[in-house]
């Protein structure tokens, strides 16, 4: 994810605050993820429970992780959401919604858990059926009318409205739900999925997605994966004619630096689809329209996003044949078709390095929202109104194959994330002309202000730390040391084993650390236990 150096900005040759992405010194966006607050103390509950505690065997009401304590939930695994959703923007009640999660047990429950903030609930079924529910804090129990067998599968359905809150953070600022001058942004890195649809919500759950979205007319709705129509530009396009009065026309295009070796390849397919009609819902011009998309590999809670408002869209393909669809609000300053290139260019560089692309699409998507950040939602990243570097879209582009296709288990090992984004973001800077990647690691190694890095293991930074400076810059120079020791070759054979096996899956730093052992053919533990794990800076 990113942030907006100008929040931080120093004299410093490292990123200011928590997990900035690029040097304070050169005036540049930085990359971080946001985080959750972490005063504790149990949130509002949400009315009064309809009926009594249950009694019996119940799941576990957290996933365990000490870095989000409550997050997620046992005794299930989730296989399917799907989210219908209405979704006014201006309303008293901003969100109306139905989630219907199919799930299987994993043990016999007579109850179990979902996570849930501030939101009504109307009704709950299970199974057809209708279920108790009780709130308190951020917990929805769930009493199904009759208990659930170990290995059975079974559909909750949750109706449910109100207005997400978004969450304010002391060092990242807001984020979750954010309402925009037009509509919503959501980014919800690690625990603010559960403020906008009930869920397990823990990257160890993954699962499938679909999303059907309902906006009030003249607004855009886009999400993950792939739509069943292409999302209709609305409310003009930057560069194009028909822009509404007082926005920008075409800004110089956003720079993409060159692909890795020089090449004759056309730009990529690039449909313009600024000047189609808004669909219609139910043929009745002026009516409320209604998108459908479809996320048809598993992702984790935090990734998923709608974003609502008024945008410029693209489609298209890269150069090797990937969907790519792009959204801007003509209101930014960011240029559509620069940014659109600039998707498609990297995505095909990844794929060369890391290996196949591990979804059916790919893009980005620019909002008008005042947030200090980017997040990389699965398939189509996002990203707020504070501007754009081609850094920055590397960095957050890298992590559909590092964070999104293979995530973490447990939020400790964030490093496999960050790390991995960050040193994507060097490569990036260096195939573009500006430093490389072992100068960006000698900066940091040289400097006597790099204290935080050696103070903090990235391998388990702590909760407070777990977007910090040294999950970000350590985490990458591990990266950089580990190349230099087994040779570029070897190093993205290890890179693109990991992708491979842990496809749409999950892991650890136990399990990457193995995985370079039996690709490299050497013993890296103790390597990786300095680099990692232990104070103090690391001998080259």
């Amino acid at each position: 994810m990113s942030r907006n150096a100008r929040q931080t900005r120093d004299t410093r040759l490292f990123r200011g605050g928590a997990g900035l992405a690029a040097l304070a010194v050169a005036g540049s966006l930085t990359a971080s993820c946001q985080i959750v607050p972490f005063e504790d103390g149990e949130k509002e509950r949400s009315g009064p429970p309809p009926g009594p505690a249950a009694t019996g065997p119940a799941g576990p009401t957290t996933a365990g992780d000490r870095y989000v304590p409550g997050d997620g939930n046992g005794g299930y695994d989730v296989q399917h959401y799907a989210l219908k959703l209405k979704i006014t923007p201006n309303g008293a009640a901003q969100l109306d919604g139905t989630a219907t999660i199919t799930a299987l047990a994993t043990e016999r429950l007579a109850r179990f858990n979902l996570d849930l903030t501030g939101l009504d609930v109307s009704s709950i079924t299970v199974d057809g059926a209708p279920a108790r529910q009780q709130r308190g804090g951020s917990e929805l129990e769930v009493t199904p009318a009759k208990p659930l067998e170990k290995g059975a599968k079974f559909t909750t359905v949750v109706a449910y409205s109100g207005t997400p809150e978004p969450v304010s953070d002391p060092v990242l600022g807001t984020y979750g739900w954010i309402r925009t001058p037009d509509g919503v942004f959501v980014a919800c890195q690690p625990s603010g999925a559960h403020t906008w649809f009930p869920s397990n919500d823990h990257p160890s759950d993954k699962a499938t997605f679909d999303f059907e979205l309902t906006v009030p007319p003249g607004l855009t709705a886009i999400a993950n994966g792939e739509p069943e129509t292409p999302p209709a530009s609305s409310g003009g396009d930057p560069g194009l004619p028909g822009a509404p009065p007082g926005l920008p026309g075409a800004p110089p295009a956003l720079p993409s630096g060159p692909p890795t070796e020089p090449t004759t390849t056309p730009d990529p397919d690039i449909s313009p689809i600024a000047h189609q009609a808004a669909p219609r819902h139910n043929g009745a011009a002026g009516a409320a329209t209604t998108s459908k998309w479809h996320v048809k590999v598993p992702m984790a809670t935090y990734l998923a996003t709608i974003d609502v408002g008024r945008f410029g869209v693209r489609t298209g393909r890269t150069a090797s044949g990937i969907s790519v669809i792009t959204a801007v609000d003509p209101s930014t300053s960011a240029n559509l078709d620069g940014f659109h290139r600039l998707n498609s260019q990297i995505t095909d560089e990844w794929a060369k390095l890391f290996g196949p692309y591990p979804f059916a699409s790919t893009g980005g998507l620019i909002d008008n929202a005042d947030v200090g950040f980017a997040l990389e939602t699965q398939t189509r990243p996002v990203y707020g109104s504070f501007g754009l570097q081609p850094t920055i879209v590397a960095h957050e582009l890298a992590h559909q194959w590092f964070g999104d296709s293979v995530s973490v288990t447990r939020w400790q090992d964030i490093w496999l994330n960050e790390g991995f984004a960050t040193y994507a973001e060097w490569l990036w800077e260096e195939r573009s002309g500006g430093k490389t990647v072992q100068e960006q690691f000698d900066e940091r190694y040289g400097s006597p202000m790099a204290r935080e890095l050696w103070d903090v293991p990235p391998g388990d930074p702590g909760r407070k730390q777990m977007f910090g400076r040294s999950v970000y810059d350590r985490g990458g120079m591990t990266l950089v040391a580990l190349r230099g020791k087994v040779g570029e070759d070897v190093f993205y054979k290890i890179l693109q084993a990991w992708t491979k096996e842990r496809r749409h899956s999950s892991g650890t730093t136990p399990q990457f650390i193995a995985t370079a052992n039996r690709v490299s053919g050497k013993r890296l533990d103790p390597f990786f236990n300095d680099w990692l794990y232990q104070e103090g800076r690391p001998s080259k």
